[in-house]
């Protein structure tokens, strides 16, 4: 895809099975990559990936996303290492199935801190150096959850509703200085999470058979699915397109 090659990209979440499969897909394009993840041996286990299969920029940084402060200092860190960042893609998230009524207002606390605040302290911490270069490009990681629901994940959906929402006034506030942001909503997706509310009981089995039930591509997703909408709507080929929702999800959601 045209424009991504020496674009600097942070990637939250970067150590994970989505987060990595983007940060491999843009370093293919000869981006350089800093993988940000809570887990440090996590994203260093990604960049050494990356260095290993062709010699590519990546650089681990771990940071714990819900804190302003360690946000600020790790893309300070990344700019002084790496160069300022021109793409940023907010992939981090985490989710605990369960109906509304049995949750907690710490889990609240814990769900909104991740899946919310974490993406708004890192579009505060890189739109001001993106609006003054007059050049920059978003990817919010939603959730298919944030456009129709998903049952045991009210919270969550309402997080990534509002990641949604909060993309599509940003993007209208950053249009005309050369900043564009987008969403893309994977839906279910073969990744740690899903294995762990699936699990190998007879249960899980029956969860997931639904799921591919559900999809008219008969399978659920799978993290390299991801990074092409990524790294299209981060590219020159996109640079027309800003406030724009799109379901990676197989056909589950064909919201309009």
């Amino acid at each position: 895809m045209r424009g991504l090659k020496d674009r600097n990209v942070i990637v939250t979440g970067g150590g994970g099975a989505i987060g990595g499969a983007i940060c491999r897909r843009f370093a293919s394009y000869g981006a350089r990559v800093g993988v940000f993840d809570k887990n440090l041996e996590a994203a260093t286990r990604v960049a050494d990936e990356i260095r290993r299969g062709g010699g590519g920029v990546a650089e681990p940084v771990g940071v714990d996303i819900t804190s302003y402060a360690a946000v600020k200092e790790a893309v300070e860190l990344f700019a002084r290492e790496v160069g300022p960042a021109d793409i940023l893609v907010n992939n981090a998230g985490w989710d605990r199935f369960a109906n509304f009524v049995d949750t907690t207002p710490d889990l609240w606390e814990t769900l909104i801190a991740i899946n919310l605040k974490g993406p708004l302290n890192l579009h505060h911490a890189t739109l001001p150096g993106m609006l003054e270069r007059g050049w920059g490009r978003v990817v919010n990681i939603s959730s298919d959850a944030g456009r129709v629901g998903s049952s045991q994940e009210a919270v969550y959906s309402a997080c990534k509703g509002g990641i949604i929402a909060f993309t599509k006034t940003v993007a209208r506030e950053t249009a005309r200085r050369g900043v564009t942001l987008n969403t893309v909503c994977p839906g279910p997706t073969d990744t740690p999470l899903l294995a762990q509310v699936a699990g190998e009981s007879e249960r899980g089995q029956k969860i997931r058979a639904a799921l591919v039930s559900a999809i008219p591509m008969k399978r659920v997703g799978q993290p390299e699915d991801i990074p092409g909408a990524v790294c299209f709507l981060a590219s020159d080929d996109a640079a027309f397109i800003t406030g724009q929702t799109i379901s990676v999800s197989g056909g589950l959601t064909m919201a309009g």
